[in-house]
């Protein structure tokens, strides 16, 4: 058995019948010479379990929620609950590829099970599959996630068998009275411990507001500062989803002529693409929007263990302004003001507090804010989250198919109706737009304004994109499409 950190379980506080907090991943194959089925996916994924550890830990609660819950090696796991076949309808474009995941996204995962499902789509057009997993935030964040499906993966189509020694042994569900103890005993020393991260937290915040008042640096955004959009308010489970992609050199040519970074050029082509969206529809507030960005802090050490290791800094998007070059170079300046907010704070900051939350009272006020529809009426506490995630630059293999797109969506939070998860993989940075179906009910149209966005940047730096259509509709894996 292993207890939750306090991180990894918030994620689990934090989920309402209307905030499912999943990460999903939709993976489109092309087959290979030997070609590529269900049954060779699911023997793939029954031969890789035990290089993927979470896949077989199912979660516990303390009764009372005296303290986070435990990890149990699942005494019933049972893989082909997990693993599940699923075909589109004609055409099986990217359209119907997107309806698809907004259907299963907005199911939650069965908290009596292993947090996480795998769905082999067959009917995708020109012969392909898709994969499309699920996996709680809670086990998993980007990069763990992205380790996870790693173990997936082949640098070949054809890979040598690997030895793989499977040492698992399932674990028997602890009884309430073991949980509690359990929980008793890792509560001795807790408030001496709290005491220490509390002092430590304010002490840090002591610090920060010492240095910018002393460097006359603005800081970034505080948490509901952001203004109140059509993108926030009380959400429901129902889901919306939208892909696009864009060459990654497009990117990194903006990002050389203006001299920041590919991440500060995600930003702004998001910021690009909310403004017309916000514009379009006659709401574009006249103060600039927020975004949260998740931030790894995941250390080298760190690499190949689960779990989360994020941090988060709300920036600005400067959607207040017209020009796209100065709404980028108000970016770029807001994230590096963030980012050394986020050096002076600390990674460990953020993860010391969270072990010292209070279950039930969290739970309880997430459930409670979302019966309320308290957003409905607050301002949120930032606008949008946007996350980039770096991927391989080389072709990746999956029981002999090609791995030729890849598309990530993180969750979709209460008071904000919009996830923007970018993810670059072999030469393409790939969007997933994750979204409340009724909050964010034109999402299909954000996928063309993203491209917009782009070649007004790369117009102004002299090199515009190549001038392929961007049609509604395109072969796998191509133009934007939503659903």
């Amino acid at each position: 058995m292993q207890r939750l950190s306090g991180l990894d379980a918030m994620f689990f506080y934090l989920e309402t019948p209307s905030s499912h907090m999943h990460v999903t991943g939709v993976y489109v194959l092309a087959p290979g010479e030997s070609g590529l089925s269900f049954d060779s996916v699911r023997d793939l994924v029954a031969s890789r379990l035990p290089l993927a550890a979470p896949f077989r830990r199912r979660l516990v609660e303390v009764p009372f929620k005296l303290h986070h819950p435990m990890w149990v090696e699942d005494p019933d796991f049972d893989l082909d609950y997990h693993v599940r076949r699923a075909c589109l309808p004609a055409p099986g474009g990217l359209e119907e590829l997107a309806g698809f995941v907004a259907q299963v996204g907005g199911l939650p995962l069965d908290r009596a099970r292993p947090l996480w499902e795998l769905y082999v789509v067959e009917g995708l057009e020109d012969g392909r599959f898709a994969l499309v997993g699920k996996m709680h935030h809670a086990a998993i964040d980007g990069v763990s996630g992205a380790e996870i499906m790693a173990t997936l993966l082949d640098l070949e189509p054809d890979p040598p068998e690997r030895l793989i020694v499977d040492t698992w042994r399932p674990e028997q569900i602890p009884t309430d009275a073991d949980l509690i103890a359990l929980a008793l005993a890792a509560l001795v020393g807790h408030p001496l411990r709290a005491a220490k991260t509390a002092r430590r937290v304010v002490e840090t915040a002591l610090h920060v507001s010492e240095h910018n008042r002393e460097s006359g640096v603005a800081p970034p955004p505080a948490p509901f500062s952001a203004p109140k959009t059509l993108l926030n308010g009380a959400i429901t489970p129902h889901r919306r989803v939208a892909f696009a992609s864009q060459p990654l050199d497009d990117l990194k040519r903006v990002k050389n002529h203006f001299h920041c970074t590919v991440n500060d050029v995600v930003l702004a082509v998001c910021a690009g693409a909310l403004r017309r969206y916000l514009l379009d529809h006659g709401e574009l507030p006249e103060d600039a929007l927020v975004a949260m960005v998740p931030m790894s802090v995941r250390t080298d050490e760190e690499m190949g263990s689960h779990g989360n290791r994020v941090s988060a800094m709300l920036t600005s998007l400067a959607t207040n302004l017209d020009d796209p070059v100065a709404r980028l170079e108000a970016v770029a300046e807001g994230m590096r003001v963030a980012k050394t907010q986020e050096r002076l704070i600390g990674a460990a900051t953020l993860t010391d507090w969270t072990e010292f939350t209070f279950p039930a009272l969290i739970g309880r006020a997430a459930r409670l804010t979302a019966s309320m529809r308290v957003f409905d009426r607050l301002r949120p506490l930032f606008n949008v989250t946007i996350s980039n995630v770096p991927g391989p630059p080389f072709p990746l293999f999956l029981a002999g198919g090609r791995l030729v797109a890849m598309y990530p969506l993180g969750p979709v939070t209460e008071g904000v109706g919009l996830n923007m998860t970018v993810m670059s993989y072999c030469g393409m940075v790939y969007f997933g737009l994750n979204a409340c179906r009724e909050t964010v009910p034109a999402i299909a149209e954000m996928p063309k304004m993203l491209h917009e966005s782009l070649d007004e940047l790369l117009g102004v730096a002299g090199r515009r994109a190549r001038g392929k259509p961007r049609g509604t509709r395109a072969a796998l894996p191509g133009s934007p499409v939503a659903s």
